[in-house]
């Protein structure tokens, strides 16, 4: 499972504001694989744009004007923030999402609304508190109260969703379907069905995603690796389709993405 230090999903770290990632209790690890807060308090007039290359996943998210669920996502995105404001996310594993959703494909690239008042109050109080640490604390703790009550038990399918999105995220070496089929004994068409089912996203989807995020992190966090050697560690056939797959997801070549996010060429 992927570590809270995970930082694969940020595409410039040093823009975060305040951010901590805490782990759901035992109990809820099937369902949740992390909560998230970002706080921000920024001087009038300035803007911050967070960028990211979101983790193949739903998030429910609690902000003060309201909960949204937003589905997983088949590129980057961005939020800019601006004034005073925080957010508490749940980051759902597979067999989360579906137990709150029958068909996370109907939200993918979206947010939308949910309905969970009894949550965004709790959560609102919560953050209240002038003692951040506290708040984050209470917060998590609201949370975890209500997605203990109305998040159900992971079924079959979901533990086996899971552990497919977890083979996905540790294995450098899964660049196809097929690979993930043959690791848990199953044909693929039926790894493509409970991925559609449970994450929302065709395996492949799921399985570059993941590769893009690696590639992006080595790219800021090691300048002496050249682009092709991060193609190779990745499983890319060449630099050029690693190339092809920033421009297309990221829209600007490796070099640049390493040179924006203050790597050297």
């Amino acid at each position: 499972m992927a570590e809270l230090s995970d930082g694969r999903g940020v595409l410039y770290p040093a823009a975060l504001p305040t951010f901590h990632r805490i782990p759901a209790p035992a109990d809820l690890q099937e369902l949740i694989r992390w909560f998230w807060i970002p706080r921000w308090n920024l001087a009038r007039g300035r803007t911050s744009r967070q960028q990211l290359l979101p983790f193949p996943a739903s998030n429910l998210v609690v902000e003060p004007s309201g909960v949204v669920l937003s589905g997983p996502t088949t590129g980057a995105s961005h939020r800019d923030l601006q004034g005073r404001g925080w957010a508490v996310g749940a980051l759902l594993r597979p067999a989360g999402i579906a137990s709150l959703l029958p068909d996370p494909q109907s939200i993918r690239d979206i947010a939308r609304p949910f309905e969970a008042p009894d949550l965004h109050r709790a959560i609102v109080a919560a953050m209240d508190d002038d003692d951040e640490a506290a708040a984050r604390e209470h917060a998590v703790r609201a949370y975890t109260d209500w997605a203990e009550t109305h998040l159900s038990p992971p079924d079959e399918g979901g533990l086996l969703a899971n552990a497919i999105e977890e083979l996905i995220s540790s294995d450098r070496t899964i660049v196809r379907a097929d690979q993930v089929a043959e690791h848990v004994a199953l044909s693929t068409r039926a790894v493509q069905r409970l991925m559609q089912r449970y994450v929302g996203l065709p395996p492949l989807t799921v399985i570059r995603r993941y590769r893009l995020q690696e590639a992006a992190q080595r790219l800021r966090e090691n300048p002496s690796l050249t682009i092709a050697q991060v193609a190779a560690d990745l499983g890319y056939a060449d630099h050029a389709h690693l190339s092809s797959d920033f421009r297309h997801i990221l829209g600007l070549a490796p070099n640049a993405y390493r040179h924006d996010s203050g790597g050297i060429r």
